[in-house]
């Protein structure tokens, strides 16, 4: 039973808005867990645990922090397979669709496919879109690949759907963790009337208003890392 896609699903078709905070285990302390909660906003519907260099051990401890003081659904976000924690309650199953690097379209999951052949971890098949956030991003260092860039919005929206088409059940697209700028409100908007799967945006993101465009755009779920790692996050308007 597919609980965690089906919430997601479900808010997509009734128009209805989540908010997953990403969490990097490199730069997260297990012993600040109960804090860390406290203090991020009570819309907050995911907890997605990953980096692009973490390592396995990192990510078990974080993802068993969380789970002991969290009922929120853990959903790992890996960099390679070697992040794989069986102690979550999902995975995004992550194609780097806009690449050329055939060790993150399809190597990386064939290696993990064994670790995940017999888990009970809910498997969630994502497109991973990369737009150019006016940085360098640790997923362009890790994979070798460049960035969509903004202004061309064809590539994006032709990636995305691609995709839908090779049965992808989430389009993600990401500016980067730390991007100056976000994916813009146009990209989200068409990507968002071209795909009939949810849609999630994250990189960049620094404020409520911003978070609002982003919904308003046509994002189902919105993540936010960052920001709050540096405690930057804007709660007013």
């Amino acid at each position: 039973m597919q609980t965690i896609y089906n919430n997601i699903y479900n808010a997509y078709k009734n128009n209805q808005k989540l908010l997953a905070i990403l969490i990097d285990p490199e730069k997260f302390q297990t012993e600040n867990v109960k804090s860390f909660l406290n203090k991020i906003p009570t819309s907050t519907t995911h907890l997605f645990v990953g980096g692009s260099t973490s390592t396995q051990m990192q990510t078990e401890s974080v993802v068993v922090a969380l789970k002991k003081k969290s009922k929120l659904p853990v959903v790992l976000f890996p960099g390679d397979q070697e992040q794989i924690s069986l102690q979550a309650n999902g995975i995004l199953f992550l194609s780097l669709l806009s690449g050329e690097n055939p060790e993150y379209l399809i190597k990386q999951q064939i290696k993990a496919a064994s670790k995940l052949r017999n888990s009970s971890l809910e498997i969630i098949p994502t497109g991973y879109v990369l737009i150019e956030g006016g940085t360098i991003s640790a997923v362009e260092r890790v994979s070798g690949t460049r960035p969509i860039q903004q202004g061309n919005i064809d590539q994006v929206v032709n990636t995305a759907l691609a995709g839908q088409f090779s049965g992808k059940k989430l389009i993600y697209l990401e500016a980067g963790s730390g991007a100056i700028k976000r994916v813009s409100n146009k990209i989200i908007s068409q990507v968002s009337r071209s795909i009939n799967v949810p849609l999630i945006v994250g990189g960049g993101i620094q404020s409520v208003a911003e978070l609002s465009q982003v919904y308003q755009s046509g994002a189902t779920m919105a993540v936010i890392g960052t920001a709050f790692e540096m405690n930057t996050f804007k709660e007013n308007n």
